[in-house]
């Protein structure tokens, strides 16, 4: 990769952790808190229960256990290509820092009454309690992957229409796992908008040292 691209990653990478950080302040200070519940509120009020399944599908797809795998067999694939292994601990890096919000950070998730999960399985990581929901970990997992196979789709042989069509899959598959994290009462909008950037800069700035 051409030094001027990645620069352009890492700025791009550091100034959106930059906005990740000024929002995490905004939703330490509670300006969110409204807002955060009135579109929990509209969207289970305007969403049909039928989607409750499909939505739910999606808990398990942006799970610890299935991004981590995914992501670590795609770093394996390129290790010695690309010699991108160590980028993996950025991975894990902004999975410490979910935690850690979701530790220190008072933020509660949304309320019992408001949860919507209709699947009778769960993976362990799904028992493990940190007191607070910011910023989503299923949103954090599920930006910087998609990031990352953007990366190779469009560095990829495939026709410009290919591109273009599992392209538009992805950010399909992004929107609905934004939606499905607010929908289900599992995060509130503030948390998964936190994990999208937390997910985005540090996938960004992962491919400035690729």
């Amino acid at each position: 990769m051409k030094i001027s691209k990645r620069i352009n990653f890492f700025l791009a990478g550091s100034f959106i952790l930059a906005l990740f950080v000024i929002f995490s302040v905004l939703v330490k200070k509670k300006f969110l808190n409204g807002f955060d519940f009135d579109t929990t509120v509209r969207l289970q009020d305007h969403i049909s229960r039928h989607f409750d399944t499909l939505f739910s599908w999606f808990s398990l797809f942006g799970s610890f256990e299935v991004t981590s795998v995914v992501v670590i067999a795609i770093f394996i694939l390129f290790l010695f290509k690309r010699k991108v292994f160590w980028s993996l601990g950025l991975f894990f890096a902004a999975i410490l820092v979910e935690v850690l919000g979701k530790v220190y950070l008072p933020h509660p998730s949304p309320p019992f009454f408001m949860l919507r999960y209709d699947l009778g399985f769960n993976f362990p990581s799904s028992y493990v309690s940190t007191g607070f929901s910011y910023p989503s970990g299923h949103m954090t997992r599920t930006s910087y992957l998609l990031v990352v196979l953007l990366f190779f789709l469009f560095s990829s042989k495939l026709g410009k229409y290919q591109k273009y069509f599992w392209g538009a899959g992805l950010f399909v598959f992004g929107g609905i796992m934004f939606i499905s994290r607010i929908y289900l009462g599992e995060h509130w909008f503030s948390d998964v908008f936190g994990g999208l950037l937390l997910g985005l800069s540090s996938s960004l700035i992962s491919l400035a040292f690729w």
